[in-house]
């Protein structure tokens, strides 16, 4: 568990008279209890106290905060509900933590071109609730839906339960306003089908914070399906629960949803909101089928068919709106529920090819031997984002550590089978050395180049998601074309 680092009196009083000197009083605080309050994200396990923290009302606060910490070479570490789970929005001891949550308003709504303005500190829920007088909603739908914010959002291009046939944030958002660290408003993106240039605007979502702030986001809103049905698939053990979303993937079905929970995950949820899994299974699939009636119909016959040649023990199909949601709400609450069974867990976040997820929950499984904490598996299956919960107890010397080593090693088999060490949680503080093992020096030096194209003085969110070759280097591994080599007996650079 980290312990914040020391603060400078003088300085923090140096930057917070500068501040005050273009914000209202109420817009800056400095007081250690105060800012107590956002020294972690939901990665509670690193801590850092604020130096200063801001909490601008408007786009022209914005720009002011960003123009007193360029000139005073103050780092700042966006912030929007702290809901992140990878320490993105852990504070920095000499930096400025820029709160968007104030500027909560939406701008306007446009049901006929089915999109939302919205302005950064929006709840991801609260746009959906906008809508849904027009019949439209915004699809992605995160696990924090009714807290986390759009801009968060676009910083770890989230996903959700429905990403799988909807997508990520990625995909749902047309255009984003950024406030850049040189005090420039830029625009990446637009309302119509192409945006002349680069397409800097798949870039910036997924960039953790570390190339500017936004102001305002353009949403594409949907039309709300006639009629949802989940199907709750019983297997007796996880390879089989595995290799069944293969078979429905392969079948040429995308489900609405199609999401994976292990018997320790079921067994810890259920109790907590009774939302009728089969806990004797080894695993459960939750597949979700929308649209007309007819369509509806036909494809929980379609997935119904391919879940029972591929072994399920069990199946269930939800028969009204409140079973469907009840059913959907355990997968939602699983985070929360496991304080039932655990003092502390660590949510891990990494994306494997969905044809080798009975090899990684093997694998998994052998690692919590090694290990000695259990682990809860709870992961969108359709798209092979695992989310695995290490239980630990912090209390106990050397759990942690070991519940990091864990996670680590969870990683490293994703990349080896193919995959990626995050999917929608981003990098942060959490994944920095992981990245070690998946890009190569190469692949690093680009994404530093363009950081330094928006952010020369290296002032955005430093040190976070890009590992330095440095930190590669004491880490010990790097990827190379060829795998992974270690760094012992080379020089340090």
């Amino acid at each position: 568990m980290s312990a914040s680092l020391p603060i400078d009196p003088q300085r923090r009083r140096q930057v917070a008279q500068a501040l005050l000197a273009v914000l209202p009083e109420r817009c800056v605080l400095s007081d250690p209890e105060d800012t107590r309050p956002y020294e972690c994200d939901g990665l509670a396990a690193y801590r850092q106290l604020p130096m200063i923290v801001t909490l601008p009302d408007d786009e022209e606060q914005v720009l002011a905060i960003l123009n007193v910490c360029r000139e005073l070479n103050v780092p700042i570490v966006p912030r929007g509900a702290g809901t992140g789970l990878s320490g993105g929005a852990l504070p920095i001891a000499d930096g400025v933590v820029l709160s968007t949550a104030r500027m909560n308003r939406i701008v306007r709504m446009e049901p006929y071109a089915r999109l939302a303005v919205v302005q950064p500190g929006v709840r991801n829920l609260a746009i959906s609730d906008a809508a849904a007088s027009h019949g439209l909603y915004y699809a992605p739908d995160p696990s924090s839906q009714i807290a986390c914010t759009i801009a968060g959002n676009v910083a770890e291009n989230s996903g959700g339960v429905h990403c799988l046939k909807y997508g990520l944030t990625v995909h749902n958002v047309l255009r984003v306003r950024v406030a850049t660290i040189d005090g420039d408003i830029i625009e990446l993106g637009g309302e119509a089908l192409d945006a002349p240039g680069l397409d800097l605007l798949a870039v910036f979502i997924g960039s953790e914070g570390m190339l500017g702030i936004v102001t305002e986001v353009t949403v594409r809103l949907i039309p709300k399906p006639a009629t949802a049905r989940v199907i709750m698939a019983s297997f007796d053990n996880v390879v089989t629960g595995g290799n069944a979303v293969a078979s429905v993937i392969a079948a040429g079905i995308i489900p609405a949803g199609l999401e994976m929970m292990d018997q320790t995950s079921s067994r810890m949820v259920e109790p907590f909101v009774r939302a009728g899994y089969d806990t004797d299974a080894a695993a459960i699939l939750l597949c979700e089928a929308d649209g007309t009636h007819l369509e509806v119909d036909e494809e929980i016959e379609r997935m119904t068919a391919v879940l029972q040649a591929a072994g399920a023990s069990a199946i269930a199909v939800s028969q009204s709106e409140a079973e469907r949601l009840r059913f959907w709400s355990g997968r939602k609450n699983a985070f929360p529920a496991a304080g039932r069974i655990s003092p502390d867990y660590y949510c891990m976040d990494g994306t494997i090819p969905r044809k080798n997820l009975a090899q990684v929950l093997t694998g998994i499984a052998q690692m919590e031997v090694t290990h000695g904490l259990r682990c809860a598996n709870v992961f969108h299956a359709g798209d092979g984002n695992l989310h695995p919960l290490i239980l630990f107890d912090a209390n106990q010397p050397g759990e942690f550590d070991r519940a990091e080593a864990f996670g680590a090693d969870i990683l490293a088999l994703c990349v080896e089978v193919g995959g990626t060490i995050t999917g929608e949680h981003g990098v942060g503080k959490e994944k920095i050395n992981s990245m070690c093992i998946q890009f190569t020096r190469a692949e690093l030096d680009a994404f530093f180049a363009v950081k330094r194209a928006f952010d020369t003085g290296h002032l955005l969110n430093p040190d976070k998601a890009i590992p330095t070759l440095n930190r590669c280097a004491e880490f010990g591994k790097m990827r190379v074309s060829g795998g992974v080599l270690p760094f012992a007996g080379l020089p340090r650079f």
